[in-house]
């Protein structure tokens, strides 16, 4: 996971009853909305808050073996 790689997630989920950890993830990941798509870096953080909230969100690039 070198610095240059990004990966691309979209929000497929909502916040809606959901604890407040989950909801600023998702904040966090600069999502918000059913279907917003952000490009964020491919770190070790950034896996750990897609897999946070693995259930409301989608990796759409970058390796397909990972699916949160």
């Amino acid at each position: 996971m070198s610095s240059g790689k990004t990966i691309k997630i979209r929000q497929t989920g909502s916040p809606i009853r959901r604890n407040i950890e989950q909801r600023q993830t998702l904040i966090g990941l600069r999502l918000n909305k059913i279907g917003r798509i952000a490009e964020l870096p491919d770190t070790p953080s950034t896996r750990g808050m897609i897999a946070k909230v693995g259930h409301l969100v989608r990796v759409i690039e970058g390796e397909q073996g990972d699916k949160r």
